[in-house]
């Protein structure tokens, strides 16, 4: 257990401990090969905007090698591993979370994710092991999302079926991947109680996020109700979110949800791994003229990817950033 004084935990955001709760966290459960799976999809992405996909074909041993390339990544010391920082844009972090004030009680690893066989080359300390794992586990991954979003495409009836998955696909595609580690909880004592923030409460800006987990608890996303729900672990399957690009392009019909991760509590960590499928930065964002009804008016103004990334990164985590993307209507 990591032991502060209190002085060095005013940077930090603490909550009150949420209470303990015996009713399980409602979150879809889908199987990718079953043969609904294209109508269960768009049905989560519009209750809740979150679901879990099972039987997802992603190999385990590449899940477990790069976790455990991670671990040895994380173990290394400090000093070594800020020799591989500030992120700018990719890179390790530690504590600060993007350029906006925010902190959280995490380290992290960004990494490019496009089509480039250097995409590593900004960080010399990655090893071989590491560019090898990180590579073989994103082909699979990127794989299993442009199936969900072919598959959300056939459940929303739209043609060609490849019109969300080709955006991640494309060469200019801007889409990231993020090993976070989340060590424990510094002394309970000095939290009298209470929930360090590992990641404060954001939603994702990106088209579609998709998440793995080691076996720790800490995620919770943000009912419709206002409560936060906490999510099980689950190291053999994938969750994946809906980003604000898709509430854009389903106008509104998607939601892109709210959530956060609390450090833990005893003295295990949370290495999460996710993959960011985002569009070409040029790419306009705008509802899909099929999704919105005769009857229905386009709820966004129409931008770039490049724009609104922008104007996100610009922000507070917990800023709401698609306001100022949304039309206003007279009555």
């Amino acid at each position: 257990m990591v032991v502060l004084e209190q002085r060095a935990l005013e940077h930090f955001k603490i909550i009150k401990a949420c209470k303990p709760t015996n009713l399980p966290c409602r979150i879809p459960v889908i199987d990718l090969a079953d043969p609904e799976a294209k109508n269960l999809i768009v049905h989560a992405c519009e209750e809740i905007g979150f679901f879990k996909l099972v039987n997802h074909g992603v190999p385990m041993e590449f899940i477990t090698r790069l976790e455990a390339e991670a671990v040895k990544f994380f173990s290394l010391t400090q000093a070594v591993k800020d020799t591989a920082g500030p992120p700018n844009p990719f890179g390790y972090g530690n504590k600060r979370i993007g350029p906006n004030g925010d902190v959280g009680w995490i380290e992290y690893l960004l990494l490019n994710t496009n089509n480039n066989p250097d995409i590593h080359s900004h960080i010399s300390l990655v090893s071989q092991n590491f560019r090898s794992a990180v590579d073989e586990y994103i082909v699979a991954v990127k794989k299993m999302a442009y199936q969900v979003l072919e598959l959300m495409a056939d459940g929303l009836g739209l043609e060609p079926r490849n019109v969300l998955s080709k955006l991640l696909k494309d060469d200019k595609s801007d889409s990231c991947f993020r090993l976070n580690h989340y060590p424990p909880s510094p002394d309970w004592q000095a939290l009298s109680g209470k929930n360090l923030i590992g990641f404060g409460e954001h939603t994702d800006p990106q088209i579609i996020s998709v998440l793995r987990s080691n076996n720790t608890s800490g995620l919770q996303i943000l009912h419709k109700d206002g409560t936060w729900a906490p999510v099980p672990p689950d190291q053999s399957s994938f969750y994946l979110n809906v980003g604000d690009a898709l509430q854009v392009m389903t106008n509104g019909r998607f939601k892109s949800v709210k959530h956060r991760v609390l450090a833990p509590e005893t003295n295990t960590s949370r290495l999460s791994m996710i993959y960011f499928g985002g569009p070409p930065m040029n790419e306009k964002i705008a509802p899909l003229p099929t999704l919105v009804e005769k009857e229905e008016e386009s709820l966004y103004k129409e931008f770039t990817w490049g724009e609104y990334k922008k104007s996100a990164y610009s922000s507070r985590l917990s800023d709401y950033r698609l306001g100022r993307f949304e039309k206003t209507f007279s009555h």
